[in-house]
Order: structure tokens, then sequence, then C-alpha cells
């Protein structure tokens, strides 16, 4: 690489917003990523599965695409991988051992055809990019096994991008290699990326071996079944609850797609450990005493197609809640779910289900994030002479910046980013330099060209001001009509419905004649005319802006 050619650093997601994370690294003749997640969409977004980063870019920069970085297995992290992969080629994917085997599986599940280098990566790997870049890694504490943090090295200086990571100094596996941390730092650290989400909660955030304690009680008072629903993908709490379970002498069932898909791999590859005669299928439940059974499933959010609503909807043939049954949420609703959560705690109440949610009184989650008192001494570790901080909506990533000033970063060297926003990394210097286009996409169901904004703005109006539609028979000149057009409405109360329609009808008619006595008689312009008289009144008269979807017949000539 030449010494002047400066090295851009941007992200297509993971700013202003908690997922979706993906950060690009580039020169004048290369590209690296390091992550390609997704976001799981909020409720404001109906109908959509996913949302993922806008790839354009990369697109019309494809030759320059060298390798993804990967640093966890989290649907955060990795969840884009398939989509990138259909827009992109990809040379080659670098992936700790899990994350790894986790990608193999999404890609077979997503019947992607075309074959992918995946290389698995440990502490000690070392990556050269052409001339243009050199990574390598350290191991960090997480919700998953096999996280890392990952160093770039280039010509105009040193970039650190931490990955999701908490300082725990009793975890559930290996530990984080803060000497291996400290010593980048004492080399000299150009720029910092780190993890911002819980950059608003003071302290340290507790340790995943904490948890068993409060499981670990609630098992012991336990009269009935046990319901234990997180994320599938939370791997050490998995085992821990798993252990717990055993001890207890109990049954496990497992319950959810995805949460069988990550314990098949976690066992396969030894992260999690149940011998197969403690498994029992779903429809070996009724053998078995209610004091014999834990059921682990996904649901924690309160997704209405996942495992616990679907037991609690009765869309489950095999079970559903009993009283006694005791259901834990071992998971905090991440921001956006927290009604969805709400809904089905209540439903589980009135069925009867004794709910067990994480508090003073039970620790039945432990964040896999920094809180702040981490993000300090991640600063005073790597000592950055420049700071970004990632991963979090933007009053995350403003008051983690705010942490660095406070502890001496000149304000300054404090870049408070949102997607697209490009850096640049020159002769050890980071300075602001423009934006990339960097939007949204939506995902519906299997169509992998996304939603556009338009038709998700069709989508928020049809949910909240409903639908009209006007059919209009006309004769075959199209210049009078030929009988009273047909007025219809889906959103509206039987009390307005009834007006909105009658008035509509006229108001129809009125527009239509107009245009008649000026000869306008265009399609265009008749379906202008009568969008607008109407949608004038519907406003006037509910104070909503329906969808009009307006439709001219012409009569055909001779009938």
């Amino acid at each position: 690489m030449l010494r002047d050619t400066p090295v851009k650093i941007y992200a297509l997601g993971g700013l202003g917003e908690v997922g979706k994370n993906t950060y690009c690294f580039e020169t004048e003749r290369s590209i690296i990523l390091v992550d390609a997640g997704v976001r799981f969409p909020e409720a404001t977004l109906p109908g959509v599965d996913y949302v993922i980063p806008d790839y354009s870019y990369l697109k019309s920069n494809r030759a320059k695409l060298k390798a993804l970085f990967i640093t966890h297995g989290h649907e955060d992290h990795i969840g884009g991988i398939p989509f990138l992969l259909r827009t992109v080629q990809i040379p080659v994917i670098y992936a700790p051992r899990l994350a790894a085997a986790l990608i193999r599986h999404k890609l077979e599940d997503s019947r992607f055809k075309e074959p992918v280098k995946i290389v698995e990566y440990d502490a000690d790997t070392v990556v050269p990019i052409a001339d243009d870049f050199i990574v390598s890694f350290f191991r960090v504490t997480h919700s998953i096994p096999d996280a890392f943090g990952v160093c770039i090295d280039s010509k105009q200086g040193r970039i650190v991008e931490t990955g999701d990571f908490k300082i725990d100094l009793t975890p559930v596996g290996p530990h984080f290699e803060i000497d291996k941390l400290a010593k980048l730092g004492s080399e000299g650290v150009d720029l910092l990326m780190a993890d911002s989400t819980n950059a608003e909660i003071e302290g340290y955030t507790p340790s995943e071996t904490n948890v068993r304690a409060g499981v670990e009680e609630i098992f012991e008072k336990a009269p009935g079944r046990i319901i234990v629903s997180t994320f599938s993908s939370n791997i050490n709490r998995i085992q821990q609850v798993v252990e717990v379970a055993l001890k207890h002498r109990r049954k496990i069932c497992i319950m959810g797609r995805s949460m069988k898909n990550v314990i098949s791999i976690a066992r396969q590859y030894g992260y999690i450990h149940i011998d197969d005669q403690a498994i029992i299928e779903e429809t070996m439940l009724r053998n078995y005493r209610m004091s014999e059974i834990c059921i682990i499933c996904t649901g924690s959010q309160g997704e209405a197609m996942a495992a616990l609503s679907r037991i609690v909807s009765g869309d489950n043939k095999n079970t559903t809640i009993y009283p006694g049954d005791t259901v834990i949420f071992s998971s905090n609703p991440i921001p956006g779910n927290g009604a969805l959560v709400d809904r089905l705690v209540n439903n589980l109440v009135k069925m009867g289900a004794d709910v067990k949610q994480n508090s003073l009184a039970f620790s039945l989650h432990s964040s896999g994030h920094p809180s702040r008192q981490e993000l300090r001494l991640m600063q005073r570790l790597v000592c950055p002479k420049h700071f970004m901080p990632v991963h979090g909506e933007y009053r995350m990533l403003k008051l983690h910046g705010e942490i660095a000033t406070q502890l001496g970063l000149d304000p300054e060297k404090v870049f408070v980013c949102d997607n697209g926003d490009t850096l640049q990394l020159f002769n050890h210097k980071v300075t602001r330099i423009g934006h990339i286009p960097a939007e949204d996409v939506y995902i519906d169901g299997n169509d992998l060209d996304g939603l556009s904004s338009a038709t998700m703005s069709d989508r928020a109006v049809l949910k909240s001001d409903g639908v009209v539609t006007i059919l209009i028979n006309l004769d075959h000149s199209g210049t009078k009509l030929i009988s009273e057009p047909l007025v219809y409405t889906r959103g509206f109360s039987s009390s307005e419905q009834a007006h909105v329609v009658r008035h509509s009808k006229m108001r129809v008619e009125e527009a239509l004649h107009e245009c008649f006595d000026s000869h306008r008689t265009g399609s265009a312009e008749m379906r202008s005319a009568v969008r607008s008289a109407v949608s004038k009144y519907i406003e006037r008269r509910t104070g909503r802006k329906p969808m009009l979807m307006i439709f001219l017949l012409n009569a055909v000539r001779g009938y």
C-alpha cells in the first residue's frame, strides 16, 4: 500500500440502532468488513422479517472486496451474510469456530448454492490482506462462546474494534484477554471502536455466573414444569440451565426451530453438554410427571411465532400452559419489544403460570454488554488517540463519547456518527470526510430485493388510516357513468363507515361530472380528480388519510 493512501472507516449498520452491525475499512484497492448482521423489526414495521443494510456501495466497489471478519455468532453480527452474499461475492469469511458452524448452517438453511470459503480463526491467528491490512484478534467475554475483538493494522495506523463484549472476571468459559488488549494499547491505538449498548447503565455488568444462583433457587421451589425462555444464541445461559435441570433430575425438552438448531450445533462442537437420554421430544411430554420436565424454548421477546407464544396461543398440538407451570424469562426485553413481552406475561398469568422475570428478587439475566465502568476500563486499557462509539442507539453513542472525554480525550477526537458517515485515518490522524449511502432495506419473506420506503409508508397508512376502494363504471367511451360508484372501506368504525361511503359516492360523482364538463376524460385526470375530492372530504370528516384505490372500469361496446 502506498504510504499516502488513507484508510476510510464507515458503518453500513450498527450506528443509531441496536443490530445490523456492519463496519467497513477501505483503502484505494481493498475493502474488508467486520460483521454482517441484521436488525429485527420493531412493531412499527408490519410484515417485515429482517432489516438489513443497503449494500449498494459495496456492489459498486465489489472488485475491492477482500474479506469479511466475524467477531461472534449472534444474529446482529452474522444474520445478514446470506443477503450480502447474494449481492456481492466475498472471497473469504474469517470466523471463530462456533460462528463458522452457525454461518454454514445458515447458508444451508437459506439454500445458498454457491461455494463460500469460510476460514476459522482463533486468538493466535494473524491475517494479512494484500499489502493493505494485517488483522489479528483478542478474545473477549460475551453471552456466546468464541467472541473476539479485532485489531486492524495498516500503514496509516492501528484500529481496534471490540465487537460485543463485557469484562467478566468469572466467566462461563475462557477469560477476556485483557493482557493482549493492554499490550495493543501500550503499542499505540489510533482509533478505538467500542460497544455502546449499556452506556446508560452505571457500574459493572454482573457476571454470567451470577445467573445460576437465581435459576437454582427457582428450580428448588417449583412444584410443576419449568419453562425457560431465552435467546437461542445465548449458549452460556443455556448450558447453565441444562446443568441445573439435570441436577434436579428433570428431562429437557427443546422447543423452537432456532433453539433446536443452535443447541444441536453447540452440542456437536462441545459448547453444550447434554446426554441424549436427558432430552425428550415434545410428543413424550405426557409420559412424564410435571415435576420431571424442563422446557427450554424461544420466545422471550414475545414474538408471535416463537415457541412460547405458540404454546400460549394453543398452536402447539403437544402441550399448553398448565396451572402450576413456572415460566422463567431469562432475558430483558430489547428496545421496542416491551409491550409484546408484557402481553405474553399477562396471558401466561391468566392461564395459571408463575412467571419469573429478571429482578432484584431473582437474578435471571446478565447482559452480554459493558456498563459504564467497563467502558471506562476499556478506555484506560487501550488509550486511543481517537474514538468512535459503535453498536448502539444514538443516545448510547453520545453517552459513550462523553465517557471518553471525561477521561481526558479531546472532544474533537471523538466521532459520534450515523450509518454512512465516513472517517479517514491518515498518518495516525482521524478526520471526518463525508457520507456514503447507508439506508435500511426491509426484507419480507423470501423477497431478497427488499421493500422500498414507499411500500413501508403504504403499510403504515393501511395500519393507521385504513383503505378506501372505489369502483367506477363508465360507458365504452369513458365519458359517462353507467351506474352509481361503489365505495368499500376497511379500518373504519361502523359509525364512520356508513357516512364515509355515502358522502364519498357523492364526491366521486361530482368530481367526474366536472371532468366530463371540462373534457378532462383521461384515466389519469379522472383518478386524480376523484382522489383529490375524496381524500379531502375524508380527512376533513375523520382526520384520517387512508390509502385510496381507484379503479376505472369501461363497458365493452355492444353490451
